[in-house]
């Protein structure tokens, strides 16, 4: 786990995100605060309960970008959820619960990657070792027994292995593609048993059993291969995933992942405002917004979930729930679900000015991903700042007009501005495409102007 200085986090941020400074300072003081608490005494630590935050603010301001972001920068197992797919028990839905064990799979995930990376060396020479001797009996596995079944194969022997020589020999073929063409055969796992995917759903949440789980687990089941002829190159891979998977202690994995989703996990409850019963209601859906705010509240107060790896405490897990509360506030929800969260950071809606920084200023901005997707079919795009400039007030403009969506609204701009380069690209190979203020206003103005027609298609 990395741990950032609140400053550190907010300038992480920032490369993502525009704006929104009180957002950004609230999660990594909250972020800060875990590693805070690893620091002090071990009486004291089960004691020191992370504060939950809610983000007020409408749609495309970025609350659940930051959430996201957070959790990758401190490389801490993340779930979003949306509230209103939870609702009380015996109506259709998810059991709350579920979130959790979400968060189970997500850090198991995380740490599977993790422990491939340190063994990726490894695995790839023993990968190699099996390749090359698989193109030494000319593409044809040596034979082992079956077992029959109810009986697990047996393991594919140890291959032995190459000199230094011959492994470089074997890159070298495989980097110059003259095994491209090469067919070898290998064993790939058999899915089998598929109908079990329709029994293994949400109706077996509650006691975080899966059936197809279950029955791989079996002999006969899991362990089932059948051989595959594959291109050499993809075979390599196949091997390599296999090698990994053999050097990977996963019961290693699986308590570390259980252990980081409690102290390190991060769930954020998206629509949350949609749970929120309005004032003086008494009757009707308002009832059921309430059953789910009170099923929520055992979770998000700590309680232990049992999931298929082992319980899971959820007392030391961040909870960040967000939403627009343009109809509700906050002091709707029920007063328990209040005290659990008790920063609250509202969000400020998005300026001309902030558009035109979220096109250019973050590291992956739209401008760059549109320039890149063109660049590979040989097109060229060159956005002026005054087209920059131009867009974004078009995209503010027809936000104030219709629903305003915030920065998802460029998205629909940028579409509709470059639909007709996107479409004949493939013959506009070797070409440069200058966008500037004329060329926007070209594509777009009339669009804007007609307010039927920009409410449907920007």
């Amino acid at each position: 786990m990395k741990s950032f200085t609140p400053k550190e986090t907010v300038a992480e941020l920032d490369r993502y995100i525009v704006g929104q400074k009180a957002a950004k300072r609230a999660v990594a003081i909250a972020l800060r605060n875990r590693w805070r608490r690893q620091q002090v005494g071990a009486d004291m630590r089960d004691d020191i309960h992370p504060k939950n935050i809610i983000l007020i603010g409408p749609t495309g301001v970025g609350k659940t970008e930051i959430a996201r972001r957070l959790a990758k920068l401190a490389q801490a197992p993340f779930v979003k959820v949306e509230a209103s797919k939870f609702t009380e028990v015996g109506y259709v839905g998810r059991d709350v619960e579920s979130m959790v064990r979400d968060l189970v799979e997500a850090s198991i995930s995380l740490i599977r990657e993790e422990e491939t990376k340190k063994v990726r060396s490894r695995a790839t020479e023993a990968a190699e070792d099996r390749l090359h001797e698989l193109l030494a009996h000319g593409g044809q596995q040596p034979s082992r027994s079956s077992g029959g079944f109810g009986f697990a194969p047996q393991a594919p022997p140890q291959a032995p292995r190459i000199s230094d020589a011959d492994r470089e020999k074997l890159r070298a073929k495989l980097s110059a593609g003259t095994l491209d063409d090469t067919e070898v055969e290998v064993d790939v796992p058999d899915t089998g048993v598929t109908f079990l995917k329709n029994f293994s759903g949400q109706g077996m949440e509650e006691v975080g059993v899966n059936l197809q789980d279950l029955f791989k687990n079996m002999p006969g089941f899991g362990s089932r291969t059948r051989k595959r002829k594959l291109k050499a190159p993809d075979a390599l891979k196949v091997l390599e995933n296999e090698e990994s998977g053999r050097l990977v202690d996963m019961d290693r994995v699986n308590r570390d992942a259980l252990a980081r989703a409690e102290s390190h996990g991060i769930i954020f409850l998206d629509e949350i405002d949609k749970i929120c019963s309005r004032e003086g209601a008494k009757a009707g859906p308002d009832v059921s917004r309430e059953g789910v705010q009170r099923d929520l509240l055992p979770v998000v107060e700590g309680s232990t979930v049992t999931t298929k790896y082992g319980p899971v405490k959820t007392d030391h897990v961040l909870f960040i729930a967000a939403g627009a509360f343009h109809v509700s506030k906050p002091s709707d929800l029920i007063p328990e679900l209040q005290g659990r969260f008790p920063i609250r950071v509202e969000l400020e809606a998005l300026t001309g000015d902030d558009l035109v920084r979220i096109l250019k200023e973050p590291k992956s901005s739209l401008i760059k991903q549109y320039t890149a997707l063109m660049e590979t079919e040989g097109v060229k795009l060159d956005f002026t700042d005054d087209a920059l400039t131009e867009i974004a007030r078009l995209a503010q403009s027809v936000n104030d007009r219709a629903q305003n969506i915030g920065a998802r609204r460029l998205h629909t701009v940028l579409e509709k501005l470059l639909d007709e380069v996107s479409f004949d690209a493939p013959e506009l190979t070797g070409s440069a495409l200058k966008v500037d203020t004329e060329y926007v206003r070209k594509r777009l103005s009339d669009l804007v102007k007609d307010e039927d027609l920009s409410k449907y298609i920007l």
